[in-house]
């Protein structure tokens, strides 16, 4: 028996969600262990669509505990309102069922509104990221500056005072700084006494609440949100996210330690596909990348941003596996490549005329280096709802096992539609 974790090993919007729901069912436990809800992904179960940011996958399964650990940034109304429209939906969320680190960093207003008024300016000077405006990066630099509202604090009216004065002694210099009006101590508190009732039944210590359940053997499933390339360290950077979205952080975001993660599972989109700004070497601006956004919908579940769109890069792939120790990947929207003459797979890049096997680390070099190709015959029939390797055109048997030798990794799970049971499992990661 294993523990698993779950990463996207693109640029995020591989598919987690559908994926983390099938593993789910497996698991007793789902940990959700980094980012805000900046993330997004989608569950269709039984025909219904479930749409989720910050709560983990597991929380719509009867029977499971869902835990929010300390790597994640919590916007208190947020989670208030995900948790309202799910249980509008039927779903009821209640501390037998959820249960969030009290260790973890709380989002606010100023955050959001710093987070916009930095993205403005940027777009104005054309120098953009492409942040969804929610107050996770500036929430994150908080936190690394020590100076954070975390979910414990609000059960401690006593002392927040304090804390809240030293969080607006550096969050007033910077609003003077960029001319806009500072925020009160009052309008803070009030904010924080409003939702701190509706939040702190949901509050525990994870870390040991997970030691106990790993010690009774329970099945614990790490879901990570975003994708490799997204990483603060590994990614584009700066076109990236605030935090580490690695399988190392499964461990520092949760308080179990690395020999607690036994299966690494990287979600690994078919094609490739990039939301906002940043290098994208594999980019089809033509009639393909039209085909490839429309055919698998390619829209952004939180900001419904039009995704882009191009081939599989092995190469960038590559570099997941060997940065999160990926064990195997689930390929994901197989079906969306179904009816296409050809396909190309990028196995690397040249950089100033010369071959590389990687993406460089620097902005400018990611920005010059042009993809290497090889091309492969496409297959007309369709593998939609495939659920066994008998089920697929021989063409499109050979497109996966390509991409598991440029990439080094065995597929272990093959999905070929948005519902749950559309799957071809190859080895159950729990079991390995």
């Amino acid at each position: 028996m294993a523990n698993v974790v779950v990463v996207g090993s693109q640029w995020g919007d591989e598919g987690k969600g559908k994926i983390v729901d099938w593993l789910s069912e497996r698991a007793d436990i789902v940990v959700r262990f980094q980012g805000g809800h900046n993330a997004g992904h989608t569950l269709v179960i039984d025909g219904v669509s479930y749409k989720l940011s910050l709560l983990p996958s597991g929380v719509v399964r009867p029977g499971k505990l869902a835990i929010i650990g300390n790597g994640v940034v919590i916007d208190p109304h947020a989670l208030v309102a995900e948790i309202d429209k799910l249980a509008a939906q039927g779903v009821a969320i209640t501390p037998e069922n959820l249960r969030v680190a009290d260790n973890a960093t709380l989002i606010l207003s100023l955050h959001r509104e710093l987070d916009g008024i930095r993205e403005d300016a940027a777009s104005n000077s054309g120098t953009k990221i492409g942040t969804t405006r929610r107050g996770i990066g500036p929430a994150y630099e908080d936190k690394v500056g020590r100076r954070a509202i975390r979910v414990t604090d609000l059960a401690d009216p006593g002392s927040l005072g304090a804390k809240v004065d030293r969080l607006l002694t550096h969050h007033n210099a910077l609003r003077r700084g960029l001319g806009e009006k500072e925020v009160s101590h009052e309008a803070i508190m009030t904010e924080l006494t409003s939702v701190a009732e509706k939040i702190l039944p949901f509050s525990d210590t994870v870390w040991a609440l997970l030691d106990r359940e790993r010690r009774k053997g329970a099945r614990i499933l790490f879901e990570g949100a975003q994708g490799t390339l997204l990483d603060v360290d590994h990614g584009t950077y700066p076109f990236v996210t605030s935090s580490n979205t690695v399988a190392g952080q499964a461990a520092a975001g949760s308080g179990m330690g690395p020999g607690s993660l036994n299966y690494v599972l990287g979600i690994t989109k078919a094609y490739t596909t990039r939301v906002g700004e940043g290098p994208f070497p594999t980019e089809l601006k033509d009639e393909i990348g039209q085909f490839l956004g429309e055919r698998g919908h390619e829209f952004g579940t939180v900001t419904g941003r039009k995704r882009r769109c191009g081939w599989f890069d092995a190469a960038l792939v590559r570099q997941s596996v060997a940065t999160n120790g990926i064990t195997g990947i689930a390929l994901t929207k197989l079906d969306v490549l179904d009816g296409l003459d050809e396909l190309k797979i990028c196995t690397g890049y040249t950089l100033d005329g010369v071959e590389i096997d990687h993406l460089p680390a620097g902005q400018a070099a990611q920005a010059r280096i042009q993809p290497v190709y090889i091309t492969l015959e496409g297959w007309k029939e369709s593998t939609v709802g495939a659920r066994k390797w008998a089920d697929l055109p021989a063409q499109a048997i050979k497109y996966v096992r390509q991409v598991e030798e440029l990439i080094g990794a065995p597929v272990s799970l093959l999905s070929t539609s948005p519902e749950r049971d559309d799957t071809i499992l190859v080895t159950d990661p729990f079991e390995d």
